[in-house]
């Protein structure tokens, strides 16, 4: 038979017992379902139905056959939804560049949790600072700090991070506590460095809506915002480290946050993609893995709050 459709037509027949009430269901006209129908009994050589301008009844050959037929497209339909979920579902590479620390403590172990129900996909990463264009270097999404330029890229806001100063409670008894950030040039100072420029990181602060920004570097210091937090943890000095990672130190105690009332404005975190990406299943899996791994509010919102600012 070459003709599924027609099929499907003969079977719709068969149940509502009305070539009428078929078309209805089909939104066909009652000659072009009584047609299809015929042309069927004409390929077969045999007579499907019974019609008396009452009822449309089977024949015991249509009765066999519409059996079969219903067996037969219900097969049909289950590989066609298989299909259809099997290209929904994220396969190939998937191609990311994210922030090193945001990476290792937010991103990634909300992928190792998930990725392995997906054989058929892998996923590259890269982590690391640098300024990345994702068409240039053929990426499917990049996780980036701060305001974004204007671009052809696509932006989703991910959440909000706050650096903060910080230092062990052992070194704060030691040598006292900054209050103001002037004081800091007579503190052991952690900076992070970027190695291929040689800059320093500068910290910024606000205060009564005035932004502020100094330069600082001291004899430690590091490109890695996780080994600023366990130097600072073991009482090296003072380090200006991102809250989310330094949540879990500052709630246990081992680290204490400085300057509260100097705290910066939130800096936004965002992926960003292609547009012709945003309809791969691969990346909308990966945007919901982000949207599941960051909740709102984020674990580390009340690290840097200052509830006596306004402004914090």
């Amino acid at each position: 038979m070459n003709d599924l459709n027609a099929m499907r037509v003969f079977v719709r027949v068969a149940e509502a017992k009305s070539f009428s009430q078929a078309g209805r269901l089909l939104g066909l006209t009652s000659s072009a379902v009584s047609k299809a129908v015929s042309r069927l009994e004409k390929e077969f050589g045999v007579r499907l139905l019974n019609r008396t301008t009452r009822s449309v009844g089977l024949t015991n050959d249509g009765l066999d056959f519409f059996e079969r037929c219903r067996l037969i497209l219900a097969d049909v339909d289950e590989a066609e939804s298989e299909l259809t979920q099997s290209s929904l579902r994220p396969r190939g590479a998937l191609r990311v560049h994210m922030p090193m620390a945001f990476g290792r403590l937010v991103v990634l172990p909300a992928l190792a949790k998930v990725i392995g129900q997906h054989p058929d996909l892998h996923i590259d990463v890269e982590l690391g600072e640098r300024q990345i264009d994702p068409a240039a270097e053929g990426l499917d999404a990049v996780i980036r700090f701060g305001n974004l330029p204007n671009s052809a890229l696509v932006a989703r806001k991910l959440c909000d991070i706050r650096f903060v100063a910080c230092a062990s409670p052992e070194y704060l008894r030691q040598r006292g506590t900054p209050v103001a950030p002037d004081e800091l040039d007579g503190h052991t100072c952690l900076g992070y460095v970027t190695p291929w420029t040689g800059h320093y990181r500068e910290w910024a602060f606000a205060n009564k809506g005035e932004q502020i920004s100094k330069s600082v570097s001291g004899q430690l210091n590091v490109n890695s915002a996780e080994a600023l937090r366990d130097a600072a943890i073991a009482g090296a000095g003072v380090a200006m480290i991102g809250d989310f990672v330094v949540h879990e130190a500052v709630n246990s105690g081992a680290l204490q946050v400085v300057l509260r009332g100097y705290i910066a404005r939130p800096v936004p975190v965002s992926v960003l993609f292609l547009p012709v990406k945003e309809r791969a299943p691969r990346l909308r899996w990966f945007l919901e893995v982000l949207e599941a791994a960051i909740p709102n509010p984020t674990p580390w919102a009340q690290v840097g709050h200052d509830p006596r600012r306004s402004d914090c």
